[in-house]
């Protein structure tokens, strides 16, 4: 399956990191990330799709009750695009905020990039 840029930042936001079911997290992984995939983020560098889910996985565990939430449209650039969003618990100010941006191959997340951001003032999470 070949997947928009934006389509591909909003699922992977939703369906991965956001995701509580594992089953369904690692379909999604398997079915939106290339093979050798890469994911950065100030802590580490993580290849492939095992250490994708390994580290989405961690990250749910430790605050389940967290959702992310686009503050503004995807924006794509030839095959890169970012999406701003924040992250708490739904009805609640946003406890962090990032910047995905990625670079797609056929139709596919081939490289992550995830940047902490200052949170927006003010913002709450929708219930």
């Amino acid at each position: 399956m070949s997947d928009s840029i934006s389509t591909l930042l909003t699922r992977n936001l939703h369906e991965v990191f956001g995701a509580s079911d594992p089953v369904r997290r690692r379909a999604t992984i398997d079915e939106i990330y290339t093979e050798d995939c890469v994911f950065y983020e100030p802590k580490g560098i993580y290849r492939g799709r095992d250490e994708i889910d390994r580290v989405a996985g961690a990250i749910k565990t430790t605050h389940p009750e967290f959702r992310y939430e686009p503050i503004a449209e995807p924006e794509e650039l030839g095959n890169g695009g970012r999406v701003q969003w924040v992250s708490g618990r739904p009805g609640e100010a946003p406890a962090y905020a990032g910047t995905d941006f990625i670079i797609a191959r056929d139709g596919r997340i081939a490289a992550l990039y995830l940047f902490f951001d200052k949170l927006p003032k003010p913002l709450e999470m929708s219930p």
